[in-house]
């Protein structure tokens, strides 16, 4: 009788360490945030893509949680990189497209860690600080630099970066050799080498440029994809790249002794480019800048080994979701986010699968707009007066059968929803949300980086680059204000 209490006591506990929760494996674990710009979620190894081996992704995915419907916050890349740093909607951060500048009142994700005693760093292409053209080096004035936005460390440019760029390293430019991906990934390494001694912990956003076109890989990349157009051998050679860096960022995670207590996601800001075969979207409708699933569906994955078990999940999750997530499992206040929020916490699903998602996934992208209701999708052509559509997608990923005359009841229910929330938008954008109750500063209007004063001096030199060839020749306007009274 002993023997048996005694056994039935062993295999409970067994048990228990074998599926209890985890989360308190790290009370503060490291936070790295890794994403493509332009990669479409049919770009993968693990998707069985007909071209493009994707090994490092492949086994980070297999040692993950890998999301099936992971969707970018917008179809576009500013706006969804809004909805990362918030976990808001774009508009209501005032990053209605490419090239809008996020708002100083808005409150960011590498202030809360801050704050929380993080270490934080940015790397890569930044593209908030309402500079339009290819990325040039962020100048160290700049009002809206990742320093601005919680940031201590930064190696940045304003928009998508290719080979052998000029980054600024908090205002200081400095001029790299190689792949873009594996430069962004190589400073990130050093920035969390340089913490780990110290026990501190470590949030870093590495933010590619690669695929964005016109893409330059490396040769021997590129070489891999010979039978393609040009453009598309570029395009796949630098996402051969970009999966290497993947790579690179987890074996040293692991030779530093820090993987199992590292929270890495890894997704793109928007979906696949049009014009690139093999195509980039898994089969699914629309591109980048569609609100359908090809323009918003990305590669997601979440990778801590400390807590979470290697699954796949077909629960709708979204870069508005980040946030949230850390801060549930921080046990952060809700005062660290500008409300409202949008997203919601993925901490429940690190350890079962949840049956359905009971918050909707929003969009509002130019005049257009979706909800994503768990399996079902709402489509609004004008974001106020329609018309609307209804997709099943679990049955129609491809959002082929509207549904919207013979599913009346879900699709009146929804659009109800969507055009409630659509109004709290409007509210959010013109400043509602924030204690002054209105937008302070201004919201600056894009323009292109060439225009501007401040990068006159370089002009003629970079148009010399194959990145900035030709804006020499763009004449500067004669007023831009852009500083911190504007």
């Amino acid at each position: 009788m002993i023997r048996r209490i005694l056994l039935a006591c062993m295999a409970t506990v067994a048990a228990y360490f074998t599926s209890a929760p985890r989360v308190e494996a790290a009370a503060k674990p490291n936070i790295i945030f890794v994403m493509a710009d332009d990669m479409g979620w049919g770009e993968t190894g693990y998707r069985g893509h007909p071209v493009l081996k994707t090994p490092n992704l492949d086994a980070m995915a297999a040692a993950g949680l890998r999301f099936e419907r992971f969707y970018a916050g917008c179809p576009v890349c500013s706006p969804t990189r809004a909805s990362v740093l918030t976990g808001r909607a774009n508009d209501r951060t005032g990053v209605l497209s490419h090239g809008y500048a996020l708002r100083l009142q808005e409150k960011t994700i590498a202030q809360a860690l801050r704050a929380a005693g993080y270490a934080t760093g940015h790397f890569g292409k930044w593209h908030l600080d309402g500079f339009k053209g290819p990325g040039a080096p962020i100048l160290a004035d700049d009002p809206r630099s990742p320093g601005a936005f919680g940031f201590d460390e930064w190696i940045s440019v304003t928009n998508y970066f290719d080979r052998d760029p000029i980054l600024s390293r908090r205002g200081k430019f400095e001029e790299f050799q190689g792949d873009s991906s594996e430069i962004a990934v190589a400073e990130a390494v050093k920035f969390l080498d340089a913490n780990r001694a110290s026990g501190k912990p470590t949030f870093a956003v590495v933010w590619f440029g690669s695929p964005h076109g016109p893409s330059r890989a490396l040769p021997a990349d590129a070489a891999h994809f010979a039978d393609l157009d040009k453009e598309s051998q570029n395009h796949y050679g630098e996402l051969a790249a970009l999966d290497r860096a993947v790579g690179t960022l987890r074996r040293e995670l692991r030779e530093f002794g820090i993987a199992d207590d590292t929270l890495l996601v890894f997704c793109s800001d928007n979906g696949g480019l049009p014009k690139i075969e093999p195509a980039t979207v898994g089969g699914l409708r629309g591109n980048k800048g569609t609100v359908f699933e090809g323009g918003l569906r990305v590669p997601g994955i979440i990778e801590w080994p400390a807590v979470i078990k290697p699954r796949v999940t077909n629960y709708p999750s979204s870069t508005m979701d980040l946030f949230p997530t850390v801060v549930d499992v921080l046990g952060l206040p809700p005062s660290v986010m500008i409300q409202p929020v949008d997203g919601a916490s993925l901490k429940p699903l690190f350890n079962q699968e949840l049956a359905r998602r009971e918050k909707p996934i929003p969009f509002r992208y130019s005049g257009k707009g979706a909800m994503i209701d768990d399996h079902f999708k709402l489509v609004a052509d004008g974001a106020v007066d329609g018309p609307f559509h209804l997709y099943d997608l679990k049955t129609d990923p491809a959002e082929s059968h509207d549904l919207f005359g013979e599913r009346s009841d879900v699709a009146e229910s929804l659009k109800r929803a969507f055009l409630t929330w659509n109004a709290s938008v409007e509210a959010s954008f013109a400043g509602r949300d924030y204690p002054e109750g209105r937008v302070s500063p201004p919201d600056p209007k894009p323009i292109s980086w060439s225009e501007f004063p401040g990068y006159k001096p370089y002009l003629a030199e970079w148009s010399k680059r194959p990145e900035y060839r030709g804006l020499g020749d763009v004449k500067p306007a004669a007023k831009h204000a852009r500083g911190k009274s504007e």
